[in-house]
C-alpha cells in the first residue's frame, strides 16, 4: 500500500535524470575552441540509451497516474479520486461496524483505487443478509473476519467498498446491495452503466441535485463564452 507514493518519487527522479542527461548531450555536441579529453567520449548509444530508458520511464508513470489513482497521506482521496458523477470522491466509512477500521483497499474510508488494486474495490454499498449469503455461495466470504488483512467483518447495515466486478455479478444475479453514487468511484462505470448504478443509489436525491448544479453552472459558462 505504500509503494505508491514511492512511484511519484521514482517518476521525478526519472524526469531530472531526463535533464541532466539532456545537457550532458547537449554539451557533448556544442563546438568548442579547446577541450582537454580525459577519457573517451560518450558513444551515441551510450548517450542516448539511458535517455531512452527514462523517456520510457516517464512515460508509464503519467499513463499509470492516467488510468489509476494514488492515495495521498494528506488527502486520502488523491488528487485524481473522481466518483461517478464526474466530481470529488467522497468518504464511504472510516469506522465500519464500529471495528475503528475504515473501508476501501486502502483501508482509508474511501473507494479509490490504484494499481495494486487489481480487484477494483470501487463500490460503496450498504452490505444486506441477502448479498452477503449470495457472495459466500460463489466464494466470496464477507461475513467472517480477517485480521492479518485489516478486515473486520460485514453484517447487514455495514458500508463497504465491494469490488466492482462483484457489485455487477450480484446485479446480474438480483442481489446487488444499495449504493452510494457519490462515495463510488468512477472505474466502476467500466462494469455497470451510470443509469444501472442509480436505480440502487440510497443518494439519488442528493445526487440528482448535483448533477443538476453542474448542468446549470456548464449552461452558464457555455453562454459566457457564447
Amino acid at each position: 500500500m505504500m509503494l505508491l507514493p514511492m512511484q511519484r518519487t521514482t517518476s521525478a527522479a526519472c524526469s531530472a535524470a531526463v535533464y541532466l542527461a539532456a545537457l550532458v548531450c547537449f554539451l557533448h555536441t556544442v563546438p568548442v575552441v579547446s577541450f582537454h579529453v580525459v577519457s573517451p567520449p560518450p558513444t551515441q548509444n551510450q548517450l542516448f540509451n539511458p535517455i531512452a530508458k527514462c523517456l520510457t520511464c516517464l512515460h508509464m508513470a503519467f499513463d499509470d497516474e492516467a488510468d489509476d489513482d494514488e492515495p495521498e497521506t494528506t488527502d486520502p482521496t488523491g488528487p485524481q479520486s473522481v466518483n461517478v458523477l464526474g466530481t470529488p470522491l467522497k468518504p464511504c466509512c472510516t469506522d465500519v461496524g464500529g471495528s475503528g477500521i475504515g473501508t476501501g483497499f486502502y483501508r482509508n474510508g474511501y473507494c479509490s483505487t490504484g494499481e495494486q488494486d487489481l480487484g477494483r474495490h470501487t463500490v460503496c454499498v450498504q452490505v444486506t443478509d441477502d448479498f452477503l449469503q449470495f457472495s459466500q455461495a460463489v466464494g466470496n466470504d464477507l461475513s467472517t473476519p480477517v485480521p492479518q488483512y485489516m478486515f473486520p467483518g460485514l453484517k447487514e447495515g455495514d458500508i463497504w467498498c465491494l469490488c466492482a466486478q462483484r457489485w455487477a455479478q450480484a446485479y446480474q444475479n438480483g442481489k446487488a446491495p444499495k449504493l452510494f453514487l457519490q462515495a463510488t468511484h468512477e472505474k466502476t462505470l467500466d462494469f455497470a452503466s451510470f443509469e444501472v448504478l442509480r436505480e440502487f443509489a440510497l443518494d439519488k436525491e442528493e445526487a440528482d441535485q448535483r448533477l443538476d448544479d453542474l448542468n446549470e453552472q456548464r449552461e452558464r459558462l457555455k453562454k459566457l463564452l457564447d
